[in-house]
């Protein structure tokens, strides 16, 4: 008996797939617009700098290890060597490795069956971009750079064969993701304990230690290191010990306290119940991804934790492989239970909820879409424009406790900060508690290393190549000492190179807690 061939089921117009497209849209719209994330756009300016000719860690300093400013500075050179913008420029270098991640992602996970296609096509570009104003944070980077790893893991729990040049290609791109802070390495961690489990189980445990892929990673991140210390000696030299000594401890709060912060307490409980989810269904009906995104999220979540913030960006890994995990899921199970041409006829409107359900979860708070409305009325639309109007594109001294609001408006009017650090945390570290003296100030005598360093260079900087203006903050962020408030100028001003220089500086005007000085020759 001759089989009648089933008919091919027709993919959805592009009318019924509109509505699953338009988060992904909104958001595109939301990361090209201002203001850009302030840590974002202080790496950007340091890159920036580095070009120019400064050396990281000696004239710029910072606590970031330095893969993230090696990353910077090819959108850093593109904005010197074309008439593009330093922000323009990064911009589009990040949705280009968005593409890239996207296309990556495609090509090692064939769907299924049709709502699962419908859902990845939809979903993919909205979870790479849904960090909103956090975009290109290296969290969301790490969490993009994850996503062809995870798809990857599958595969190889799976038995399925892989291309040479892709899973090397997906290797060393996860492990430069996980490598842009130590607490990431939480997240292969977990991952490549469940590969091996359940690997080990299909295959035979001798094969899955042979997979290549956590020996290219473990390759990657030791060729890392060795780059540090050979490229990079003051990192560990200098600032690893000021790191330790005063920055893991500056705003420290307790795991309980990190847990119940807005943004925290809804990823854990997030983690969780997807978590417990994914242990009660079988890998028969939705496959391995969804249990591998939900060990992803765990130590995207004891990354978060650890840092001991609860800041909005800590849990952008969470959102993003939470959001993909629920549409990975779904759509299966319609795929499985559903004859596939229902499953065809209502993955478009599936698509549409998911991410409809996934963006409002997103949209809390002041995060976006509020900053990108609001952005001329904000602190840094205010700050941008007085600048712009009062100090363009000069050198500029900012003395501020806070990355925000001066970064990123230094960026939007391509301002080039003097001081070798991006605020003055580390005054804010070495003044945590009054002087022994009970004095406002410490004499130059009485400083630690630390804070003469600070008090040293700061001073030598400025003298060395007066700016056009400084932005002084007159808030230091620093307790109450001596019955007085921490003032930065009376600060500073009692080096005698800083003083000399100061002489020549006038107040023009305040916006939003920030004296702006002007130099008058």
């Amino acid at each position: 008996m001759t089989q009648i061939p089933t008919p091919p089921i027709p993919p959805p117009s592009a009318w019924a797939l509109l509505p699953a497209f338009l988060p992904a849209v909104l958001f595109l719209l939301l990361v090209i617009s201002p203001p850009l994330n302030q840590d974002v756009a202080a790496v950007l300016s340091f890159a920036e700098r580095m070009v120019a000719g400064e050396h990281l860690y000696t004239d710029l300093i910072d606590v970031n290890p330095p893969l993230i400013f090696l990353l910077n500075l090819p959108p850093a050179a593109l904005a010197a060597w074309t008439p593009l913008g330093g922000v323009q420029a990064l911009l589009l270098f990040l949705l280009g490795f968005c593409l890239l991640v996207g296309w990556l992602c495609l090509r090692l996970h064939p769907p299924r069956g049709p709502a699962e296609r419908v859902m990845m096509l939809a979903l993919l570009p909205l979870v790479l971009l849904l960090a909103g104003y956090d975009f290109g944070q290296r969290e969301q980077i790490m969490a993009a750079a994850a996503l062809p790893y995870l798809f990857l893991a599958e595969r190889r729990i799976e038995g399925l064969r892989t291309g040479a040049g892709l899973l090397a290609g997906v290797t060393l791109l996860a492990a430069t993701g996980f490598a842009l802070k130590p607490h990431f390495l939480a997240v292969p961690a977990l991952v490549e304990a469940v590969v091996l489990l359940a690997a080990g189980r299909r295959h035979g445990f001798g094969r899955a230690l042979r997979d290549p892929v956590p020996w290219g990673l473990a390759a990657a991140w030791a060729a890392y290191l060795a780059l540090i210390v050979l490229g990079f000696p003051a990192y560990f030299g200098a600032v690893v010990p000021l790191v330790w000594d005063y920055y893991v401890g500056l705003g420290h709060a307790s795991w309980w306290q990190v847990v119940l912060t807005e943004h925290l307490f809804t990823a854990t409980l997030m983690t969780l119940s997807l978590g417990l989810f994914t242990l009660r269904v079988g890998s028969a009906l939705f496959g391995w991804l969804p249990r591998l995104l939900a060990a992803a999220m765990l130590g995207g979540l004891l990354a978060a934790l650890v840092q001991h913030k609860g800041w909005s960006y800590h849990v952008v890994p969470v959102w993003m492989w939470g959001g993909l995990l629920c549409g990975v899921a779904l759509s299966r199970a319609v795929d499985a239970l559903l004859p596939l041409r229902t499953a065809a006829r209502v993955a478009p409107l599936l698509a549409a909820g998911a991410g409809v359900a996934l963006t409002l979860l997103v949209m809390r708070g002041g995060e976006a879409p509020w900053r990108e409305f609001n952005f001329h009325n904000g602190p840094v639309g205010r700050l941008t424009e007085w600048l712009r109007r009062e100090a363009p594109e000069g050198r500029l001294l900012v003395l501020s406790p806070d990355i925000y609001p001066a970064y990123p408006a230094l960026n939007y009017v391509e301002n080039r900060p003097v001081l070798r650090f991006m605020s003055t945390w580390l005054l804010q570290a070495v003044y945590e508690t009054c002087p022994e003296d009970g004095g406002r100030f410490r004499q130059p005598q009485q400083m630690n290393p630390a804070e003469s360093y600070l008090y040293e260079s700061v001073a030598r900087d400025f003298a060395r190549s007066p700016p056009v203006a400084v932005l002084v903050s007159r808030d230091a962020g620093i307790p109450w000492c001596a019955g007085q408030p921490f003032d930065m100028i009376a600060y500073f001003t009692r080096h005698p190179l800083f003083a000399e220089t100061w002489r020549h500086y006038r107040q023009k005007g305040e916006i939003d807690g920030y004296m702006l000085f002007e130099r008058e020759d």
